[in-house]
């Protein structure tokens, strides 16, 4: 692929909203994660989850950055991202006090990712429809119950009239994304485009994934030898770059933030349709060249790696396997998940953003495995799905 610059980042989290707090965060990421995981619970306020280990976005108030006005019907996922776009706009430059600058709306455009979009929404109205009556349905909130409602309602909140795109393919999404954005760019669709993804965390999410049996009600995923750390925390929080290519960053004097250089991703399918987790070392190994090759890199390029780890073990050993065969067992490499969570389709995205703060100085801690030998330049984020499927982006310091 051809290089992309990252010239904004908006970001809802569990650190704050925008990107001073975010790269804040980055510079004490323990105190950062004991923060995100510290509760109490209001999305998830139930007794019966009082011992979830949850990072949520805490006394997330959309108002303070929207105005009052037109958010009574948008649900939690809508207006994270929302947040999260118009942030994006302004560090990019692309938007000041409210009015488009050096860009045209034609020419931006979004292409957001999400596993689970406003599930939320969709359990009330199903809730709704079931215990009382479908006469009872709120039609104004039956909009966010479509997957790409969210994407649909940044695009009229910011005025945006470029390509508008929900890719939703389970935790690779936001990777998957930024292919997706290539493409448009790569054929005139649009100057800029917002890249990136998001996950709120719901009631119906929790008890699916406690049904699976792969939450964890223990310690951090950081001390991944540890009984206690065996298992999925959720997370949430939207996080969106602005995506244009180099020459044209240049040509209206934005800041570079960092380039997109390299995209791969494989599939490798399950023995049996009827299994539910399933995780490939050989689709990792072949993401993870694919990637290399397509930003002309060499393994011993890779400063850091932000690998998948969540929890659940044979998809941990199959990342570590697969990755050890192209890059070494001794590569730098950091557990996001720890920090933040399980983010699913959100995950990819957050990950570039913590790159970013790393490329401005910061550095990445705690490390899961290995030793950084120089100072971060070239980041690779994994990102692994639940079917076999395999999706990696490498991000280097502009």
């Amino acid at each position: 692929m051809l290089p992309l610059a990252i010239t904004g980042l908006g970001i809802v989290s569990p650190f704050g909203i925008g990107r001073a707090q975010f790269f804040s965060a980055m510079s004490d990421p323990e105190a950062a994660e004991a923060r995100a995981f510290s509760g109490p619970h209001k999305v998830l306020s139930d007794p019966r989850f009082a011992r979830a280990r949850l990072a949520e976005v805490p006394d997330f108030d959309a108002a303070l950055y929207l105005g009052d006005k037109g958010l009574r019907n948008l649900d939690r996922a809508t207006k994270m991202l929302v947040v999260a776009a118009k942030h994006a706009l302004e560090d990019a430059g692309l938007k000041r006090d409210g009015a488009f600058t050096s860009v045209v709306p034609e020419r931006i455009g979004i292409c957001a990712a999400t596993a689970y979009g406003s599930l939320d929404s969709i359990t009330e109205i199903n809730r709704v429809a079931e215990l009382e009556h479908p006469r009872y349905l709120n039609p104004s909130r039956f909009p966010n119950t479509v997957i790409n409602a969210a994407a649909g309602y940044v695009s009229i909140w910011e005025g945006l009239e470029g390509p508008n795109v929900t890719v939703v393919d389970g935790n690779c999404g936001s990777a998957d994304a930024v292919l997706t954005a290539e493409t448009h760019l790569a054929c005139g669709r649009a100057d800029a485009l917002l890249v990136g993804g998001f996950e709120v965390l719901n009631e119906p999410l929790y008890l699916a994934f406690e049904k699976l049996g792969v939450i964890s009600e223990g310690e951090s995923l950081s001390a991944p030898g540890a009984v206690a750390s065996r298992g999925t925390h959720l997370g949430e929080g939207a996080a969106l770059m602005v995506l244009e290519a180099p020459e044209a960053a240049r040509a209206r004097g934005a800041t570079v933030l960092g380039e997109v250089v390299g995209f791969g991703s494989a599939f490798e399918p399950p023995a049996s349709a009827a299994q539910l987790v399933h995780a490939s070392d050989k689709a990792v190994e072949r993401a993870v060249r694919a990637a290399l090759l397509d930003a002309g890199l060499t393994a011993s390029s890779i400063d850091l790696v932000l690998c998948a780890e969540s929890g659940v073990n044979r998809m941990d050993m199959a990342e570590e396997e697969g990755l050890a065969r192209v890059l070494g067992s001794d590569v730098a490499t950091l557990a996001t998940k720890a920090l933040w969570g399980e983010t699913f389709g959100a995950a990819a995205a957050l990950g570039m953003a913590a790159s970013l703060a790393w490329f401005a100085g910061t550095a990445p801690r705690p490390l899961l495995r290995g030793e950084l030998v120089r100072p971060v330049r070239t980041v690779l984020v994994m990102t692994m799905g639940y079917y076999g499927n395999v999706s990696v982006v490498i991000v280097k310091k502009a």
